[in-house]
């Protein structure tokens, strides 16, 4: 605000005395009101936290008044239609077109500059097929896997019960049992409202071992091969750590953990539900092939599966190690990223933490190539991917399948108005406050989800027509083109290492010739332990 005389600053809320006075000759109501606002300026002068409602009583309000809706100020008048903070207009627009089975075609032109050095496009083919959207699916399951599943290439990624509201977990479930596809419970385990409608389930199993625990919150081996026999469940995944803030953990205060909660949970009512950094079932990269095996002989053989945000390279390369080692590996791998979203952040993990998706599942595609084990383990992608084009990327990057959290959110009311930790999400999403959920109405949210999922799978299934393809198999970063830095169109391949099958097995004397990271890393790697190798003085 501008430097003014005290006088002058003191002005609006000294002018309710006169104004009540007068306006009694109106109406009293009149006089009311401006009493009620002459001693809102005094609580404004006596208060010690805002100073610049001491300086400026009543008027300073205005201050934090506008401050509190400037995301939607922001969103409705001042956001380009490309500006992604974090998803642009654009895109969220075409998520809800396609969610209520309305028009999302547009005229005129892309608005995209396709001569930027980001531009990224598909490459078409001369002669173009009928691709079945129905045959978009992959198996998951290796060889030590006795019931595999056949999973769609985009599916609901993991969002807990707890952060979701109740109606948001059922319109999720409801829409993904109607369309066969999957849906990550998230690391608070399998509520009733999971189970309520019946939709295949992935059970994530993160350091709390929400759903198959011991009282003081270590694994329970009894607990979770009951949980496991549920025929909804189809997938299992160890969460190593999540896009939004790797590494570190949380807590779901007393407050928040309701009876539905610490039902699904398994955690007492009135304490603190804690999330530990890191898991206690393992310690070493062996070690967790160990709980791997473990898990997929208690379930049965379902697929076992990790979700990890990459960060240091070394400790990825020894769990590699680690599999070849024991000669265990897991059924898939979830691979989540940086630009990853819908958990509640410190701002520094959010922003400087963990490596983004695309790199990471590049690294690891490449790593388990060059280890000779791509062929047994399936990747899923999950950060930021909300179209068909985000799909046919993150697959000639080398995902099997992807999966989408906010993309989903969207597609069942969500407004980006990033309020998913205050408990005041304004459409009944991110909140556990009955009255506000009770906007989202889960039959109309489900059919929404539905609708997306299969929209979404259609425009890939044309897509992938267009390019000759018949299967998401055959789309490789040859077809995906981008820009190097002479600003000239050229394969993605191109730009990014390739490793050749089985090129990590070699020779130590070959491995030095390798690009990096895997020169500096890959020898220096130890399936014996996690960390980085401590300096010498």
């Amino acid at each position: 605000m501008s430097r003014v005389g005290p006088l002058i600053r003191y002005l609006p809320w000294a002018s309710t005395l006169p104004l009540g006075a007068l306006g009694y000759v109106v109406s009293p109501w009149i006089s009311l009101l401006a009493l009620a606002l002459f001693g809102l300026g005094v609580q404004d002068i006596l208060q010690p936290h805002h100073a610049v409602r001491r300086n400026y009583p009543l008027t300073g309000r205005l201050r934090y008044a506008l401050e509190s809706i400037r995301p939607e100020i922001r969103q409705y008048f001042i956001e380009s239609d490309d500006d992604k903070l974090p998803f642009s207009r654009h895109q969220r627009a075409m998520v809800y077109a396609r969610s209520k089975e309305q028009n999302d075609k547009r005229g005129f032109g892309t608005i995209k500059d396709f001569y930027q050095q980001d531009a990224q496009w598909l490459a078409h083919s001369m002669r173009p097929v009928q691709t079945d959207p129905k045959n978009l699916r992959v198996w998951v399951g290796g060889t030590d896997c006795k019931q595999p599943y056949s999973m769609s290439v985009f599916n609901i990624s993991a969002m807990s019960f707890g952060s979701l509201s109740a109606n948001a977990i059922q319109a999720l479930n409801k829409g993904a049992a109607k369309g066969g596809f999957a849906h990550d419970t998230g690391e608070g385990s399998m509520s009733k409202y999971h189970r309520q409608h019946g939709g295949d389930l992935v059970w994530q199993i993160a350091s709390g071992y929400f759903g198959c625990r011991t009282a003081d919150g270590r694994f329970d081996p009894q607990r979770f091969e009951e949980q496991a026999q549920d025929p909804q469940v189809k997938l299992i995944e160890i969460k190593i750590s999540q896009g939004a803030k790797p590494g570190h953990g949380g807590m779901l205060p007393a407050a928040k953990v309701s009876a539905e909660i610490a039902q699904a949970r398994g955690v007492p009512m009135g304490a603190d539900c804690i999330s530990p950094a890191s898991h206690s079932a393992f310690t070493t990269p062996i070690e967790l092939m160990a709980f791997i095996a473990q898990l997929r002989e208690l379930s049965k053989g379902k697929p076992i599966g990790l979700k990890m945000c990459i960060g240091q390279v070394r400790e990825w390369f020894a769990v590699v190690k680690a599999m070849l080692e024991t000669n265990t590996t897991p059924d898939f791998i979830v691979i989540d990223g940086a630009e990853g979203g819908t958990g509640a952040a410190p701002i520094e993990f959010a922003d400087h933490m963990g490596m983004p998706m695309r790199d990471g599942l590049r690294l690891v595609h490449n790593t388990l190539v060059g280890a000779g084990l791509r062929a047994q383990v399936r990747l899923g992608a999950s950060g930021k991917i909300l179209s068909a084009f985000d799909i046919a990327r993150c697959v000639a990057l080398g995902a099997d399948w992807c999966n989408s959290a906010r993309g989903f959110m969207f597609a069942i009311g969500c407004i980006q108005s990033r309020s998913c930790h205050t408990d005041a999400c304004p459409t009944g999403v991110a909140t556990q406050d009955p009255v506000r959920q009770r906007a989202l109405v889960v039959p109309d949210k489900a059919e929404r989800v539905f609708r997306y999922h299969a929209n979404t799978i259609h425009m890939l299934s044309e897509m992938m027509g267009a390019a000759g393809l018949s299967h998401p198999s055959q789309i490789t970063a040859d077809l995906l083109m981008t820009r190097d830095t002479n600003n000239q169109a050229v394969p993605f391949s191109s730009k990014e290492t390739t490793l050749e099958q089985g090129a990590l097995l070699g020779n130590p004397e070959d491995l030095q010739h390798l690009p990096e990271p895997f020169a500096s890393h890959w020898l220096a790697a130890d399936a014996s332990r996690f960390g980085v190798v401590e300096r010498l003085a």
